[in-house]
């Protein structure tokens, strides 16, 4: 009977193997899933004075995910101190997309609440038992208007691993105390495929469960999950990322237009891929009630496009208008895969000469994947009254802007780490002038 019982347990185990085996089958170890938590990453979630969001994935082993969180010291001693969180999970099926193994995850997700502005904490996930991260440190934002600096970063899309990785790893050494980074959308190329999300987690490595992320969503984002079907939002995207949900908006935008408001800047995360008339009204909204010191604009689609056969008119007749009337200060796009900065001037009453700065335009790229200038294109935008500044093509970019007392730094690095542009806004923030030093 023993032996007879020993030979169902082995069988079992077979098969559970074999099993693994095969969903597991083409895959990289560190597309693998575990125990051990993969794909860590933090996002705003609330106020980023007193909250952060986190999420990462497990196999489907790990039911009772946990987080831990505790004030940093200056040794380990913090641990006694830390705080245990349950965590929120759900089961992800990669096989809803055919070009994905089919193979079942756990994604886990928490929210930390109420703590100290301007403080360092640390934290690490788990299933509180004996799989847990490594523990990570961040900082809260501060309660009012102070120093901060941040990355922005283009396209990275193709072939991530390869050539993404070494640009954020500049921008991380470049810039290793940012307080947050914005990818602008074509974070990967083929928006269900696991595998290039697998890249994108490992080319960042520890960097995304450190820096706070702010994603916005790009054409890439979308596909149909089978032949002939509508394009849809990358099946990824809402369990990876813990992003703020606007109830006033349809739900089809959920968690891709979004608002983060840090140490007085206005960061608005736009979805320049759909329902772009519903974003006019909450673009209208929350630039007419902000009261930040800079007001800052993100979506995927370039405003100004300055490669061959782009043109996003929509944004430059609808969106670009309210930009003006309520003196947005950057607009950060990406998707032309090539790079430009140019500003609209503010036009005086009674005459067609500059009188000031409006807004600054950027368009960049990370990856590798590269188009050409249309420099006819960009000289055309005259009409718009746009006046181009600087311009580079087959060039990987990050950009790393630094804000501090009235004056708002902008520098683009190359992937060698070489400073190649940088502009310089000065604002009175009781007037709202503001002049622009290249």
């Amino acid at each position: 009977m023993k032996n007879y019982l020993f030979a169902i347990v082995l069988s079992i185990s077979s098969l559970t193997v074999l099993w693994a085996q095969h969903h597991h089958e083409g895959l990289h170890h560190w597309e693998i899933p575990s125990q051990d938590p993969d794909r860590i990453i933090l996002t705003f979630s609330g106020d980023p004075a007193t909250s952060r969001a986190v999420t990462w994935r497990t196999d489907t082993s790990v039911i009772n995910a946990k987080v831990q969180i505790a004030k940093a010291t200056v040794n380990a001693k913090f641990v006694a101190e830390a705080q245990t969180l349950e965590a929120k999970s759900e089961v992800f099926d990669l096989g809803l997309y055919k070009g994905n193994n089919s193979l079942r995850v756990h994604y886990h997700s928490a929210e930390f609440n109420d703590l100290e502005p301007d403080q360092l904490y640390v934290y690490r996930v788990g299933d509180g038992e004996e799989h847990w991260s490594e523990w990570i440190q961040f900082r809260t934002a501060k309660s009012n208007y102070s120093p901060t600096q941040f990355v922005y970063f283009g396209d990275a899309q193709n072939e991530v691993l390869d050539h993404w990785s070494r640009v954020i790893r500049r921008a991380y050494q470049t810039a290793p105390d940012a307080s947050f980074v914005i990818h602008a959308g074509d974070l990967i190329n083929s928006s269900h495929r696991d595998s290039e999300w697998a890249e994108w987690y490992k080319a960042g490595g520890f960097i995304h469960s450190q820096w706070t992320a702010i994603p916005v969503v790009g054409n890439h984002e979308f596909y149909p999950l089978a032949k002939g079907g509508p394009r849809q939002l990358s099946i990824q995207w809402r369990p990876q990322f813990n992003l703020p949900v606007i109830e006033d908006l349809p739900a089809e935008l959920h968690e891709t237009v979004y608002t983060v408001d840090y140490q007085d800047i206005r960061i608005i995360v736009l979805n320049s891929n759909d329902q772009l008339e519903a974003q006019t009204a909450y673009i209208e909204k929350q630039l007419a009630s902000s009261t930040a010191k800079w007001n800052i604009i993100t979506c995927h689609h370039s405003v100004f496009s300055p490669a061959k056969g782009r043109d996003f008119q929509f944004a430059r007749e609808n969106w670009k208008p309210l930009f003006d009337k309520y003196n947005v200060d950057l607009v950060l796009n990406g998707h032309d895969h090539t790079y430009a900065r140019g500003h609209v001037p503010v036009r005086s009453a009674d005459t067609s000469d500059s009188d000031g700065l409006g807004t600054v335009y950027v368009t960049s790229v990370s990856g590798p994947k590269q188009y050409e200038l249309d420099k006819e294109q960009i000289k055309a935008y005259a009409a718009d009254g746009y006046q181009p500044d600087n311009s580079a093509e087959q060039t990987q970019f990050y950009q790393v802007i630094t804000i501090e007392d009235n004056t708002l730094t902008y520098v683009a690095y190359t992937v060698l780490g070489d400073e190649y542009d940088r502009a310089v806004i000065t604002k009175d923030f009781d007037s709202g002038a503001k002049t622009l030093q290249d």
